[in-house]
């Protein structure tokens, strides 16, 4: 445990940043999970939908920081071509 205050106060402000990082990042993950899921199950429309809402979700967690923006292209990148993977097999 800290004994310095500016070391508690770091960790205080680390657990605070922490949580609040959490929604951005829980948020993003569960969009791409129903994308996938609506995917699997041959939803295309509302697949496209929730695409969309996950390409915001990702690209508002990268201009805050929380993920690199490599990182939500990169999520975005596959997330699409799996879109496009099934399109093209329906």
């Amino acid at each position: 445990m800290a004994n310095i205050q500016s070391a508690k106060k770091r960790i205080r402000q680390t657990q605070k940043r922490t949580a609040h990082n959490r929604t951005y990042i829980s948020t993003a993950r569960t969009y791409v999970k129903r994308t996938r899921q609506l995917l699997a199950d041959g939803k295309l429309d509302e697949a496209q939908a929730a695409a969309n809402l996950a390409y915001k979700t990702l690209d508002k967690a990268a201009r805050k920081n929380v993920i690199h923006p490599r990182n939500a292209a990169r999520r975005k990148g596959r997330l699409m071509a799996a879109l496009e993977h099934a399109r093209q097999n329906s």
